[in-house]
């Protein structure tokens, strides 16, 4: 498989390593000083791109991507207001997309005990359900597209949330998410759930940026030969 990594930081040198392991190609690397060769041309040796950048660069590289024809596998967060542009686009194109808040196994095994655990809980009002995460200070997303994913899933079952929000929150229809910067902190995420008598916590934390690389280039095998939009339920049979 040949790979175009856009984004070619500490997440992007760690797909590299895990791809090349697995006998894959690294056919194009694109970062902030070369962002200008993100061409049809340079990208038309690739069988896959892989996009690991920002918020404010996120969309424009999925667009690009698709437009150019090449399957995209991107795990940035923070740009999702212009999901569903992407996802028409996508369908439009007839591309293939793979996206993720999180490309982590032990993450994403981690929501559907979240999931589960929510909806046990929505019966038992009396416990009141709250979010915190940790990331390294080069986050430039607070809170982490994984939050928001483990906050959505909270209110799909406990109705009495409403929206999540970002702060300490006394408004019982806000479901409470804080956010803390740390090095070298690769990523932890708790939810909580607390009432008067006793506490139930899941928490998955990760030691660093294997787990998130390594399911990256899962995505991308699993995309080859594909059309569509999937997440990484797909990608792991969940």
């Amino acid at each position: 498989m040949k790979i175009a990594l856009i984004g070619y930081g500490k997440m992007g040198k760690a797909i590299e390593s895990i791809a090349t392991e697995k006998g894959h190609e690294i056919v194009l690397k694109i970062d902030l000083h070369n962002a200008g060769d993100l061409t049809a041309d340079n990208l038309s040796a690739a069988d896959v791109a892989i996009e690991f950048t920002g918020p404010h660069s996120a969309f424009d590289n999925v667009m690009k991507c698709l437009s150019f024809g090449v399957p995209v596998v991107c795990g940035s967060t923070g740009w999702l207001e212009k999901w569903e542009e992407v996802k028409n686009y996508c369908q439009s194109r007839n591309g293939t997309l793979v996206y993720a808040s999180n490309y982590s196994v032990g993450v994403n095994l981690f929501f559907e005990v979240n999931s589960y655990l929510a909806r046990l809980m929505s019966s038992h009002p009396e416990y009141q359900v709250s979010l915190s995460e940790i990331h390294h200070t080069q986050k430039k997303d607070a809170p982490s597209g994984t939050a928001i994913t483990l906050a959505e899933q909270v209110m799909e079952h406990i109705r009495t949330k409403k929206t999540w929000v970002n702060h300490i929150s006394d408004n019982a229809e806000e479901l409470e998410i804080t956010s803390e910067r740390i090095d070298p902190a690769p990523g932890t995420h708790e939810v909580r759930y607390t009432s008067a008598v006793d506490d139930i916590e899941i928490k998955h934390t990760a030691h660093n940026r294997t787990g998130f690389a390594g399911g990256a280039v899962l995505a991308a095998e699993f995309a080859i030969g594909k059309k569509g939009i999937y997440g990484m339920k797909q990608v792991l049979g969940l």
